[in-house]
């Protein structure tokens, strides 16, 4: 067990013969008591302040644990993010290419149109070519051909029997 100030204090010593000065003694004594008090105040302080301390480590343990629960969640929630995004662009990226896909095919299909427009379109022309050429052929053979001179003389033949059958 261990001494209080007040046993200290309180402590007699038997009186023999050649023993020590009293008041020595006593001060002595007093002085340790007083000593010993502070060192026990002392230590009840900074056993208050180590539990105050405790607490406030604690405290911040907990804290501690918080943050490293809220970062372990933030780069769960980024990659979840990137996972997303990831998802997201090859989506974007796979529309992209059925659009491509389908812009080419309509381009095809109007560009074999547009040919097919142009071979009708040449073949009409090759037709009405065809057509012109007989037509002007066919023209400069009645123009070649002496038979429509017959015709004027006959249409003069004609006009001066007609003038002779008026006059008449």
């Amino acid at each position: 067990m261990a001494l209080t100030p007040l046993d200290i204090q309180n402590k007699e010593f038997s009186v023999v013969l050649r023993g020590f000065n009293r008041e020595e003694v006593d001060e002595f004594l007093e002085r340790i008591t007083r000593d010993y008090e502070e060192i026990i105040k002392e230590n009840v302080s900074l056993k208050d302040k180590v539990e105050s301390l405790e607490e406030q480590m604690t405290h911040y343990k907990k804290i501690e644990e918080t943050l490293q629960k809220a970062i372990v969640v933030a780069q769960d929630t980024a990659e979840e993010v990137k996972r997303n995004a990831s998802k997201e662009a090859e989506l974007i990226r796979k529309e992209a290419e059925k659009d491509a896909t389908r812009i080419i095919e309509d381009s095809r299909y109007k560009a074999s149109r547009i040919l097919a427009e142009h071979e009708e379109l040449h073949k009409q022309a090759q037709a009405f070519k065809l057509r012109l050429r007989s037509l002007v052929e066919a023209q400069l053979s009645a123009l070649e051909a002496e038979s429509w001179m017959d015709l004027e003389y006959n249409e003069e033949d004609n006009t001066e029997e007609e003038k002779e059958d008026k006059s008449a």
